[in-house]
């Protein structure tokens, strides 16, 4: 069974999102913190494989707490839970080393979908969160970006988004499973990225992909 935290500084939020992921034998949540400095104080004593992260919290919020949770348990992973409103602070929260984001108003469905495929080392990004995310973007002027990425290299940074494993990279487009790793390894160093969360977010602001 997955092991969990939450954090949210809504009480009612947190125990009927727990009461949830136990009744349906999604993950076990392990504890609860209203806030970053409850966190950090709680992982001193638990090891969650998984925090839900919210975002605005007072006292530390969820950016920050982010990079101090990873600092002291750096296999520990950060699943964001969103509201609409929030989309300013996502770039933030992939920098910060979250894997991914799931909308409050998801399904729980979705967040099932979601805690698995983080816990086994993927990302997660609701497609409405993105279409929003990317609507903001469009709305604000930029310069033109130049990709230094080869042809192959967006071809697989697509792959990479759309949540395909190297190995299913390596299949669909028929190259050996070292040259992704390659091709990848070469991705993150061009883009200043540090995992997948990151190239789908570099992507979309770069606008390298249609979403």
């Amino acid at each position: 069974m997955i092991k969990i935290v939450i954090t949210d500084d809504h009480r009612m939020f947190r125990e009927s999102l727990r009461k949830i992921l136990t009744i349906e034998n999604v993950a076990e949540v392990i504890a609860e913190a209203s806030n970053g400095i409850e966190l950090l104080e709680l992982l001193d004593e638990y090891h969650p494989q998984i925090i839900l992260m919210d975002i605005s919290m007072p006292g530390m919020d969820g950016i920050e707490a982010t990079k101090k949770a990873i600092e002291k348990q750096p296999d520990v992973k950060v699943l964001t839970l969103s509201s609409f409103g929030d989309e300013k602070y996502y770039f933030s929260m992939v920098e910060a080393g979250a894997k991914g984001f799931v909308l409050k108003s998801a399904g729980i469905v979705e967040l099932k979908n979601a805690i698995a495929e983080i816990a086994k080392g993927g990302s997660w990004f609701s497609t409405e969160l993105i279409q929003k995310v990317i609507t903001n973007l469009n709305a604000k002027p930029k310069k033109k970006i130049v990709s230094t990425l080869s042809e192959r290299e967006l071809e697989i940074l697509k792959l990479i988004c759309e949540s395909l494993t190297n190995e299913q990279i390596a299949k669909k487009i028929n190259i050996s499973f070292d040259t992704v790793k390659w091709h990848r390894a070469n991705i993150l160093d061009k883009t200043a990225c540090t995992n997948t969360a990151g190239l789908v977010i570099y992507a979309i602001r770069n606008k390298l992909i249609e979403i």
